[in-house]
This record gives structure tokens, sequence and C-alpha cells, in this order.
């Protein structure tokens, strides 16, 4: 269980490092409006605030693999990573599009619920 926690943290710190990819460096090019359903006018826009949104996806990302990094003393600061990345899947869900709580919120829970379990 203890493998199974740690490559699902992986997944989901990888999972952030590609949205913060897409948000900060594709948000207005053809990949990036696809990815998120926008138009080029919209997009052109945001850029600067997805570009923003992205940094914090990519903290996610980091706290993760710190989490990681420290081993079984990284514990809380994994499950604490894991948490605010339900979070913000629960909160992408209600004020955006359902489609982040199955992106973003499940595979944390998944990953979340594997750590626990791990311990």
């Amino acid at each position: 269980m203890v493998l199974f926690s740690m490559v699902a943290t992986a997944l989901v710190a990888l999972l952030h490092v590609y949205i913060m990819y897409i948000e900060m460096f594709l948000w207005d090019k053809p990949q990036g409006m696809r990815a998120f359903g926008l138009k080029p006018d919209f997009a052109k826009a945001t850029k600067v605030m997805a570009a923003n949104q992205g940094l914090y996806n990519g903290f996610l990302a980091a706290g993760l693999l710190w989490g990681l990094w420290l081993g079984a003393e990284g514990f809380q600061v994994t499950v604490f990573f894991l948490l605010c990345v339900i979070v913000a899947g629960v909160y992408g869900a209600i004020s955006a599009n359902k489609k982040i709580l199955f992106v973003q919120g499940v595979p944390g829970l998944i990953a979340l619920i594997a750590v626990l379990l791990a311990a």
C-alpha cells in the first residue's frame, strides 16, 4: 500500500505540473484553449490571470513532491497538500466547471485515501 500511495501522490503531482504548464504557457495557444474550452479573445484577456493560477498549481505539485521526498517524515506535508488539491477540485467544480472535480479532486482523494491507509 505504501508504494501505491507514493505512486498515486506522484501522479497527482505530475498532473498539477501539467496543469501548471498549460495555464502558464499554453493558455492562449490551441492546446490550452482546447483543454479549457476557451475562445481566443477570452484566452488573450485572461492570460495573466491564468499564469498566476498555474503558479498555484505548481505550488501544489511542489508540496506533494516535497512530501514524497521527505519519505515517512513527510506524511503530514503530503496529507496537507492532498487536502489542498481536493479543496481546489471541489471549489473549481462549484465555481467553474464540474469536470474539475473529476480531473483534480477525485485523483487527490484517491491518493489521500491511499496515504492514510499506508500510514
